[in-house]
Order: C-alpha cells, then sequence, then structure tokens
C-alpha cells in the first residue's frame, strides 16, 4: 500500500526481569541479546525495512539519550525526533507526544508504534501484517497486532477477535474489530483459550493515525491528554532532543494505552498473524527464542556445562562451570551473578527490590559505566580511595569540573590527554601522569584520532559520582 509510515519507536523501559545484563541505566533494548546488534538497532532496522517508512521518531529515558544516538548512529539511521520523558509515565503518555509532533505536519500520518525490545523473526510476515494493519487504521480503527498463539503461554495477554472487518486488504490477511481484551491468564484458562480459538497473544504494537489516536485519548482519558498536550507545547530543545515540559509531563497520570484506549474504545482492530514474535520479557523468554545445543543449552561465553539441560548460562568476564543442574538460569557480569531456576522469573522483581532497599547499585548500573564522551569503570575501592579506568573517544571531553571531596591523578595508559587545569593546559601521553588538586577547577579531553585509556585514582573523604561541580559541558549536563 503505497502510504507513508511513521514508525514510533518505544524505549523508555528498564528491563529488570533480565538482571543482572539489563539494568536501569543499561536496559535490555540497548543490549546485543539475540545477535550482533543491540535491540534498539533491530527494531530500527525491521520499521526501515517496512514499506514507504519515514524517519522514526524515539521516546525515551533522558537517561539513555546519548547511548540512544549512539546507537542510531551506528547504523546509519537518523531520527525525526528523539524525545526524552523527565520521568517514565508509561506507555498512552509516550505515544501522545508522538502524535502531537505528527499532527502538527500532518493529522492523518499514520503511526506504528514498536517497542524497542521486541523480536521478530518473519520480516515478510510482519511486513504483510503491517500492510493489513494499513487499511485498517486509515478506515478509523486503532489496530493492534495479535499473534496466533503456538502455546498456552501464562505471561501474555490475550485478544479475543470478534466481526471481521469488510474492507479489502492487499494480502490474505484479514482485521477483526475486537471483541475483548484478557489479562494474563492461569495455564488452564490459557489451554482453553487455545482450544475455543480466535483469541491472539497482544504484542503491544499498533497502528493508527495520530488524528484518531489523539480523539480517542480526548475522549478517554482527558487528564492524560491534556497534560501531554501541554507538555508537548511547552517542549524545549537541547542539542539534537527535545524535552517536554516537565511539571506538565510529571504531572501526567501514568497508563498504558492498553488501559487507557484499547480496552475501551469501539474502534479496536486486531491483525492476527504469525511473525516469529517474542517481547523477550524474562531469561526463560529468551531461552526458549535462542539455538540450543543437543541438550537443549544455551551458553555464551567461557562455560563449561556438564549433566545440565534445557539451561541457560552466559559467561561474561570469566569461566562459569555449571554440573547436574537442569532448567536453571545462570547470568554472570562483572559485578553480580544470577543463579535461579527457570520456573521461578517471577521471583526476580523480589530481588530487585532487595537490592533497592538495601540501596545498592548493582540494579542501577554495571561497573562500566557509559558516558556521552566514552565510559569509566570501577576497578578497585577502599577506604578514602578509588580507582577507575577512563576511556574517552577521539573528539571527546568531559565537562569542565571541580570537586569539593576529592583530589584525582591520572595516568595515561594510551592516546593522548589534554588536561586543562585552572585555565592551563598540558598535553599527555602514554605513561604519562598528572595530579589534580582538591578544589581546582579541571577538564580532561582527547585531542586524538585513537581512544584515549587512562587509569584515575581518587583519594578523599567522599567518593560518590555527586560531588561535581560542572562549569561547563558539551552535552548540556548540569549533574
Amino acid at each position: 500500500m503505497n502510504v507513508n509510515i511513521h514508525p514510533i519507536i518505544l524505549s523508555g523501559g528498564s528491563g529488570t526481569r533480565l538482571w543482572p545484563l539489563s539494568r536501569a541505566n543499561y536496559p535490555k533494548q540497548l543490549l546485543p541479546l539475540v545477535g550482533k546488534d543491540t535491540m534498539l538497532q533491530v527494531t530500527l532496522a525491521r520499521a526501515a525495512a517496512l514499506s514507504n517508512t519515514q524517519a522514526p521518531i524515539i521516546v525515551c529515558n533522558s537517561e539513555h539519550r546519548f547511548l540512544i544516538q549512539e546507537q542510531c548512529e551506528a547504523i546509519k539511521i537518523k531520527p525525526e525526533a528523539i524525545y526524552l520523558e523527565s520521568v517514565g509515565r508509561n506507555t498512552a503518555p509516550a505515544i501522545a507526544l508522538a502524535a502531537f509532533h505528527l499532527a502538527q505536519i500532518d493529522e492523518n500520518a499514520l503511526m506504528i508504534v514498536l517497542p524497542a525490545d521486541h523480536v521478530i523473526d518473519d520480516q515478510i510476515a510482519f511486513a504483510q501484517a503491517v500492510e493489513t494493519a494499513k487499511v485498517a487504521a486509515l478506515e478509523g480503527y486503532l489496530v493492534t497486532f495479535g499473534v496466533v498463539p503456538s502455546a498456552p503461554e501464562t505471561g501474555y495477554g490475550y485478544i479475543k477477535a470478534g466481526t471481521a472487518l469488510s474492507f479489502a486488504t492487499p494480502i490474505a490477511l484479514a482485521a477483526y474489530q475486537v471483541q475483548s481484551f484478557f489479562e494474563k491468564p492461569n495455564r488452564e484458562t490459557a489451554t482453553a483459550y487455545l482450544q475455543e480459538g480466535g483469541y491472539t497473544w497482544n504484542s503491544g504494537m499498533f497502528v493508527f493515525t495520530a488524528k484518531n489516536y489523539l480523539q480517542e485519548l480526548q475522549r478517554h482519558r482527558p487528564d492524560i491528554f491534556a497534560a501531554v498536550q501541554k507538555a508537548w507545547q511547552e517542549k524545549t530543545t537541547d542539542l539534537d532532543f527535545i524535552l517536554p515540559g516537565k511539571d506538565a509531563f510529571t504531572a501526567s497520570p501514568s497508563d498504558s494505552i492498553d488501559y487507557a484506549i484499547m480496552q475501551v474504545t469501539d474502534r479496536a482492530a486486531v491483525v492476527p498473524a504469525q511473525f516469529g514474535w517474542s517481547d523477550v520479557g524474562s531469561w526463560d523468554s529468551l531461552w526458549q527464542i535462542a539455538p540450543k545445543d543437543d541438550n537443549g543449552n544455551v551458553t555464551s561465553g567461557d562455560t563449561l556445562v556438564f549433566d545440565t539441560q534445557k539451561s541457560y548460562i552466559r559467561a561474561d568476564n570469566r569461566l562459569v562451570a555449571v554440573i547436574g543442574l537442569d532448567n536453571v538460569i545462570v547470568i554472570e557480569t562483572a559485578d553480580a551473578m544470577l543463579v535461579m531456576h527457570k520456573s521461578k522469573a517471577q521471583h526476580l522483581r523480589t530481588a530487585i527490590q532487595q537490592l533497592e532497599s538495601n540501596h545498592r547499585k548493582e540494579h542501577l548500573e554495571h561497573l562500566r559505566v557509559h558516558r556521552p564522551w566514552g565510559w569509566y569503570e570501577g576497578i578497585d575501592k577502599g577506604e578514602r580511595f578509588q580507582v577507575k579506568r577512563i576511556m574517552v573517544k577521539p573528539g571527546e571531553k568531559l565537562s569542565l569540573q571541580m570537586h569539593h571531596h576529592r583530589a584525582e591523578h591520572w595516568v595515561v595508559v594510551s592516546g593522548t590527554a589534554k588536561v586543562t587545569v585552572e585555565n592551563q593546559a598540558t598535553l599527555f601521553t602514554e605513561n604519562q601522569s598528572t595530579y589534580i588538586p582538591l578544589g581546582k577547577s579541571h577538564r580532561l579531553e582527547n585531542p586524538g584520532k585513537i581512544p584515549l585509556h587512562l587509569i584515575e585514582v581518587q583519594s578523599g573523604t567522599y567518593l560518590g559520582e555527586d560531588d561535581i561541580v560542572r562549569f561547563e559541558d558539551s552535552y548540556g549536563r548540569t549533574i
């Protein structure tokens, strides 16, 4: 169908059910879980491959903005816009930001809403389903994709299809009015759904026009509509990003598109399809879609597996040996290890809650913390000292800053460092070092053509990342 369609990529999730690999500041959509590209990159490429697709609009957590921008650049995709949420408000407000953006250009613009962390194996079948959804959307419906179930899954919501819509579609796939939505069932109920027929998994992907979405949002959730409209009207730009009005967006109620609109509108339609879909919502679901060995195991990294079946074992930093265990999840990262029976995935949330209540950081970030200029990684820490590895990308620089409670000693491992202390700039190369006294303004820059690697030794009474005063920053950060 020769009609333009605008991909809306939702990338605001934290992916806690895939901890310890996925963390709040580096969630699953930014990780390469099912191939060499990240899930965000795969989603962007999938959208770009559709017929008459336009540049995507991305709605994401403000903390992830530079990572998302970097991943877009790596696959040579330039978004139409990147909207930054100051606080998560679920999918209904997030989609509304994109709808307001498109409505100012063309209120009948077609939107396809795609979460950034789903897997789809069959691009051709997916594209065919989208073509049918386009027709239904142009007829005024808000369309979702129902995945034809292959098993009585209890981790997905279900959709019951009603009357078939009578308009012609370009392929054999049909669209139906939605009769009912159902929450995640128990296994007995899910089995009954499959036996009865006409039920599909709720994929969480949608096609509709900007006008129709905003009309239904205003009709059913005028409070969300008004708050997001105000936030959009008060938007500002920062570098390549769009920032909705913070107070107005924060004031918006938090709700999903399913509850806010799809379950209450009389214009909901579903296109049942089979395109090898998974939302990769747990380690067990990742095990299900990954290639397995003769014992049903999925392994990654340096692993030794013996007398073990139907397990997912990943080692990122060291040898992991698993002997005599079946149906387990074993995930090793630099600072945390998860060992869990596959059937206990629901308890992972409890573990995250305990980390939060104990004021730990392992659920928030990895040892390697990414920044727009590069990354840093903790090596050692003790009383009144901390050691880090730092990498600065060519041509990038840290903010001009100072610290109230710590001094720093930098040793260049490779590359060239330009260090400015109190307006005095000096170049340092491999094996050279410099000292930054407490309270002195300073800046680190990589003027070279290769990455700069150095070791930083901090010493002082307080070594927290919030002990920083920024005087100037190339990336618009204040804290």
